[in-house]
């Protein structure tokens, strides 16, 4: 069974900051592409950023320079540090979790972070 669960997710105030976790199991884990998105009320579900099994990364205009993507093999995890919170932040965040471009999809079931003015 392939669980994603997110976690860290929750009210701040803007400029202030969260970290989402990210934990994986029945996956090997190592070799799988991860990724954050997001999805705000009314809009499509964007890619927020990336992380290849190389540990490249890829972010979303809008979050670079502010957003950070890693991964601890160890412990089957990934993170989304988001530093200089914006009210347009403001969205359920997902966990993916695919094999090469190809590979099934795998998604968390979200965490919601609220960024208030």
């Amino acid at each position: 069974q392939v669980q994603l669960v997110e976690s860290g997710g929750g009210l701040v105030q803007a400029g202030g900051s969260l970290r989402l976790s990210c934990a994986a199991s029945g996956i090997i884990f190592k070799i799988y592409v991860m990724g954050w998105y997001r999805q705000a009320p009314g809009k499509q579900r964007e890619l927020v950023a990336e992380i290849m099994p190389s540990s490249a990364t890829t972010y979303a205009d809008s979050v670079k320079g502010r957003f950070t993507i890693s991964r601890d093999n160890a412990k089957n995890t990934v993170y989304l540090e988001m530093d200089s919170l914006k009210p347009e932040d403001t969205a359920v965040y997902y966990c993916k979790g695919r094999v090469g471009t190809r590979g099934t999809e795998y998604w968390g079931k979200g965490t919601v972070v609220t960024v208030s003015s």
